[in-house]
């Protein structure tokens, strides 16, 4: 983080969505009772709160009371200007209108993370070495994925499913939408999920999306070899401040957010690797071309 942008997030003008303010009020109090020498559970004490809430402002989990918040700016000894920056941040951290907010109750604690964060992202850089990003996926190839044993849903959860995964696509549509860059490893165009016609529908739409200025699509090909790197998916979204950025990992049995600041970096070094090493965006046209039209001929 440079020390303008340092300065920017301390002086509240990062433009930002309520979860990167949720964050960024995180951040700050933390370093206040940092500064203060105090621990969790005394700097609770003397605002007359509890350690676990103290510790829950701190990592950004839940919604923030803005009179809580202010009791702790004073007990940490904050200037009454930035007790009034920390309470504006508070008062405009809970997220109201997002289009997830109805489904909220049937959302799993992952999805109730990672939608906000997501509306909320400037960029997201994507590895998959798996399926087609869900951000591009058509309904069809959506609908297709086979559901681990024990995970079915209902008909109606699918139609469900597939109607929340739509709706996420249209962040892409935006009049401004984030930045989009996703990193596929071949094995994700050659792989028949649905039948030879829902792949061509599918790459035809990869095809489509790569044109938008804000979309790039790059393809790790078989003969590149094998990296460290791609052993897991991942995702980058991108903050309002690279130290706002979130890196999200998704396996069998849970979810991962990291955020901490050498897991950061480490991811960064990733992506910048794995980009470098897969085909430009033109020469990875070519490829899902050619992969579409060896579906084309398995249609026929």
């Amino acid at each position: 983080m440079t020390n303008a942008s340092k300065s920017a997030a301390l002086n509240g003008e990062i433009e930002s969505g309520p979860t990167a303010r949720r964050r960024q009020l995180g951040f700050r109090l933390l370093a206040l009772r940092k500064g203060s020498g105090l621990s969790a559970e005394e700097a609770g004490r003397r605002a007359g709160m509890s350690k676990a809430t103290v510790s829950r402002y701190e990592q950004a989990k839940g919604n923030v009371r803005w009179n809580q918040v202010k009791q702790l700016g004073e007990v940490y000894g904050a200037s009454p200007e930035e007790t009034a920056e920390l309470i504006d941040l508070a008062q405009n951290s809970k997220v109201t209108d997002g289009w997830w907010v109805p489904y909220a109750g049937k959302l799993s604690d992952p999805m109730r993370v990672l939608l906000p964060l997501e509306n909320e992202a400037k960029s997201i850089w994507h590895l998959s070495n798996g399926v087609v990003p869900g951000l591009l996926q058509t309904r069809r190839y959506a609908a297709a994925i086979k559901a681990t044993p024990g995970n079915t849903l209902t008909a109606e959860e699918v139609t469900e499913y597939l109607d929340m995964r739509m709706q996420r696509q249209q962040i892409l549509s935006r009049v401004t939408p984030p930045t989009y860059h996703c990193v596929l490893d071949e094995s994700v165009l050659r792989r028949n999920v649905g039948g030879p016609e829902v792949m061509v529908e599918q790459l035809d739409l990869l095809l489509d999306r790569r044109a938008e200025p804000t979309i790039t699509i790059q393809v790790l090909p078989f003969n590149s070899g094998a990296y460290s790197a791609t052993l897991t998916s991942f995702i980058v979204y991108g903050g309002p401040d690279p130290s706002l950025d979130v890196i999200f990992i998704e396996n069998a049995v849970g979810s991962l957010f990291l955020e901490e600041e050498g897991s950061r970096a480490a991811y960064e070094r990733a992506r910048a690797f794995l980009s470098e090493e897969a085909l430009d965006p033109d020469s990875s046209a070519e490829l899902i071309a050619e992969a579409r039209k060896r579906h084309l001929q398995d249609q026929k």
